[in-house]
């Protein structure tokens, strides 16, 4: 593939990711990096080859403008789980706190003195 295929699908896989960025799901924000990376791997190759233009560094320079705005979601994501990590945790600790540690059946013996 040519430098203008690469940056084509990347321009389309950051518009797809953005028309939906505030509903996405961990998994699909996973699944866009994964896929970014790919794309960003075979842009850097392309690019060894032979050096950006001027016009495809504008065209980087924008779609880079988009990061700070994902970044942000997987940040909400992150500290959605961690919140609730932290709950589970407590009712852990709670739930724990009312089972029975001992056998219900046991008996306590005192010796008499």
């Amino acid at each position: 593939m040519d430098k203008s295929s690469y940056l084509t699908q990347l321009q389309q896989l950051t518009s797809n990711i953005m028309d939906v960025l505030y509903e996405t799901e961990y998994e699909q924000l996973e699944a866009f990096v994964e896929e970014r990376q790919v794309i960003i791997n075979g842009l850097v190759e392309q690019f060894s080859l032979q050096p950006a233009s001027v016009t495809e560094k504008i065209e980087i320079e924008q779609l880079l403008g988009n990061d700070n705005e994902i970044v942000a979601r997987m940040n909400v994501l992150r500290l959605e789980a961690q919140d609730w990590l932290h709950k589970r945790g407590q009712a852990k600790t709670q739930r724990n706190a009312y089972e029975s540690g001992y056998t219900p059946d046991s008996f306590l013996m005192d010796k008499k003195k």
